[in-house]
């Protein structure tokens, strides 16, 4: 019986080129497929899928909620994440969300049917120069708080833009950023961003 596959990739260029890819594998189906995040529960549930492919940067929600919810609903349900820039705080995100795989969109169809059949039979792939990157940062620093402000903060709008924006006041923000700001050991709100950014945590 083939493994039946939820893809969700917002280019419908290239979901279309890894569906009929995947399906010439023999082993494995796109039993559906999707350029929205927020669709791939219901595709799941409706084609009884075994595993989940989702690229980042898919619209909808974040493939880390996706995933997330996956795991809530489907405790165990495998998760393979397609992405083109993958960060040690992704991977220590993707682990807390059950996430079973990564790859980097570089990969080749080969090695993604390999992974996808892999994961599927319960196992788990990770880059191993991705896990050794995780293991030298170390665990995010951030609060969850900390670090919606600060990707609130990533395009330089004053405090009292980000206040509103996530329904605070100036006072609370500013707060979070000084926090944010000696947790990473950085000068200023702009090299907090950027260390954050950098490790992939926000």
């Amino acid at each position: 019986m083939p493994i039946k596959v939820v893809l969700a990739e917002h280019e419908a260029l290239t979901r279309e080129a890894i569906t009929e890819l995947l399906q010439q594998s023999g082993d494995i189906e796109v039993v559906a497929h999707t350029g929205w995040g927020d669709r791939v529960l219901e595709l799941v549930d409706d084609h009884q899928a075994g595993l989940a492919v989702l690229a980042t940067h898919t619209p909808g929600v974040n493939v880390i909620e996706v995933a997330e919810q996956l795991n809530r609903e489907r405790p165990g349900f495998p998760v393979v994440i397609l992405t083109c820039d993958a960060r040690p705080g992704h991977l220590q995100r993707a682990l807390k969300a059950g996430v079973h795989g990564i790859l980097t969109k570089e990969t080749s169809i080969r090695e993604l049917s390999r992974v996808i059949r892999e994961v599927h039979a319960g196992g788990w792939h990770f880059p191993p120069e991705l896990v050794a990157e995780m293991l030298a940062v170390g665990e995010n620093p951030l609060t969850a708080r900390e670090a919606e402000i600060l990707k609130a903060a990533e395009d330089g709008r004053p405090l009292s833009a980000i206040a509103s924006q996530l329904h605070l006041s100036p006072g609370t923000v500013r707060n979070h950023i000084h926090s944010a700001i000696r947790k990473l050991k950085a000068g200023n709100r702009i090299s907090a961003v950027h260390a954050a950014s950098r490790a992939g945590w926000i």
